[in-house]
């Protein structure tokens, strides 16, 4: 039995064999505009943009927040990725006086694709990366040459770049606040292009994308922990990528657990993880890796949306055919479900009764597994007595 979940991803993502296109040494073409920051050897890492020959939907390429809502499927989102070529050059993650430092800079700001020319040391080759972390990409090589033209920065992007004496923290917020991109945002923070001038560096990809998660999260925290709490229990579900998600919200202060099953993804495996939170914020990083945040934030951000409080216990079921494409993954569906119209329910028992019927994992499995819901059954049951026995059942 795997009692780890990076053991289990690395056994996972070690069985996925998908071939990506053939790229020359020498490429014109265009970045959505997209870049990926190494976290091997820091502080000295490589970096460098990825880039396409590819024409149409190039933006789309790098774009997560549009994948579900334009209807793209697993397959066309593994297509995207893997048409993308990483150029790659070592850097020091304070050098800022360097070139490609530069334009890795002015591309990310960029607001649109960005016409790119390409000169590798060689034709660029090797295995493509899945992870649980960030999505995928297609093949590397070092950089000999790399130029971008017809360049337009996004004005709000720019703006906090020249904000020297603004704070990467109030930077992400602000940004995020206005509407920009969380993918935009991330990016903009890994190349060093917000926060205060002494303090700005290059931040490694995977590190800048749970970063982001937990700023706003802890942000939007504060906020809600000021509003009404819910009076009513409420269950949001979607589906997508081989994923199953159902958001569990209890009429009570913040407090939050993750709990995701792995279904038959390898093969007759039924794996459970989980981590949880009652109050404020986790100081560890938490065991399930960056998935924690990236949910966390979803839900958080569609209350503060509401302007109310409540607890949420999320799960995630993840079925055969499931591929990590990264944490945009829980992210976007999180935020996906949390639009749709809840059902809701007076009690945890009706709320347990319907849930028990839309999951494939058995529920027991989950209410041994969480500790939200055996503390909210045990306050349900202390209600209950206290009420003399009287039990409501329902939605």
């Amino acid at each position: 039995m795997i009692k780890s979940k990076y053991l289990y991803l690395e056994k996972l993502t070690k069985n996925i064999k998908l071939r990506s296109s053939n790229f020359e040494k020498e490429m014109e073409g265009s970045t959505p505009p997209s870049v990926f920051i190494g976290s091997y050897n820091y502080p000295k890492v490589y970096a460098g943009p990825l880039v396409t020959s590819h024409g149409g939907d190039v933006h789309l390429m790098d774009l997560p927040e549009e994948w579900i809502p334009k209807g793209k499927t697993l397959q066309d989102i593994i297509g995207y990725r893997l048409n993308l070529v990483r150029g790659k050059q070592r850097v020091h993650v304070k050098d800022f006086d360097d070139r490609l430092v530069e334009k890795l800079q002015e591309i990310t700001l960029a607001k649109s694709p960005v016409d790119s020319e390409v000169l590798f040391s060689h034709k660029p080759r090797g295995i493509q990366f899945f992870g649980d972390e960030n999505p995928p990409h297609g093949p590397s090589a070092p950089l000999e040459y790399f130029e971008a033209d017809n360049v337009r920065w996004d004005r709000h992007l720019e703006s906090a770049y020249y904000d020297t004496d603004l704070r990467a923290a109030d930077a992400i917020y602000e940004l995020y606040r206005t509407g920009v991109p969380f993918s935009s945002i991330q990016k903009s923070l890994s190349v060093g292009a917000l926060g205060v001038e002494s303090r700005r560096k290059l931040v490694p990809t995977r590190w800048s994308i749970t970063a982001c998660d937990s700023i706003l999260a802890d942000r939007l925290l504060r906020r809600i922990q000021t509003y009404d709490i819910i009076d009513s229990y409420r269950v949001h579900e979607f589906e997508s990528f081989k994923n199953k998600y159902i958001i569990i919200l209890t009429p009570t202060r913040w407090r939050y657990e993750w709990i995701e099953v792995f279904l038959g993804v390898l093969g007759s495996e039924k794996l459970i993880f989980s981590d949880h939170e009652i109050g404020d914020s986790k100081r560890e990083y938490s065991r399930v890796g960056g998935c924690y945040y990236s949910s966390k934030m979803a839900v958080l951000d569609a209350l503060d949306r509401e302007e109310k409080q409540a607890g949420a216990i999320v799960l995630r079921e993840a079925y055969k055919g499931y591929i990590p494409l990264g944490v945009f993954n829980v992210r976007e569906n999180v935020k996906n479900a949390m639009k749709q119209a809840p059902m809701e329910f007076n009690t945890l028992k009706g709320v347990l009764k319907y849930v028990g019927g839309r999951l494939k994992f058995e529920l027991g499995e989950y209410i041994r597994e969480s500790r939200l819901l055996k503390e909210a059954d045990r306050q349900a049951s202390l209600d209950e007595f206290t009420k003399g026995g009287i039990k409501t059942i329902g939605p």
